[in-house]
C-alpha cells in the first residue's frame, strides 16, 4: 500500500479504537447525532451547518489529541508524577472549554430558531 494511503488506515484505526475505547469520546458522537438530528428538523442554513460542522470536527479532534496526550504519559510514566498529571489536566481543560464554548454557539444558533 503507498504510503500516502497508509496513512489514511492509520488515520481511521486511531479514530475507530478512540470511539470504541474512550467514553469522552463516545458521548461526543452521541452528541454530533443528537445536534445533526436537531439541526435537520430546525431548518439550518448552510452557513449553520458550516459552523456546526467546525465544531464537530474540533471537538473530535481535540477529543482525540487529548486520548493521545493521555496515552503518552501513560506509556512514559507509571508513577504519579507532578508533571504527568498537569499534562492530562490540561489537555482535559482544552477539551471542555472547546465543549464549553461549542455549547454556547450552539444555544446561539438553535435558540431564536426555536422561539
Amino acid at each position: 500500500m503507498h504510503p500516502f494511503f497508509k496513512s489514511f488506515h492509520y488515520a481511521l484505526k486511531g479514530i475507530r479504537h478512540g470511539i470504541l475505547n474512550e467514553r469522552n469520546l463516545r458521548f461526543h458522537a452521541f452528541a454530533i447525532v443528537v445536534v445533526s438530528i436537531a439541526g435537520v428538523f430546525t431548518g439550518l442554513t448552510a452557513t449553520e451547518w458550516c459552523i456546526i460542522f467546525i465544531l464537530f470536527g474540533g471537538m473530535t479532534a481535540l477529543e482525540l489529541i487529548n486520548t493521545a496526550i493521555e496515552r503518552t504519559v501513560d506509556l512514559i510514566t507509571n508513577e504519579i508524577h507532578p508533571l504527568a498529571e498537569q499534562a492530562k489536566d490540561v489537555a482535559a481543560g482544552a477539551v471542555l472549554i472547546f465543549a464549553f464554548f461549542s455549547a454556547i454557539i450552539a444555544m446561539i444558533i438553535f435558540i431564536p430558531k426555536w422561539l
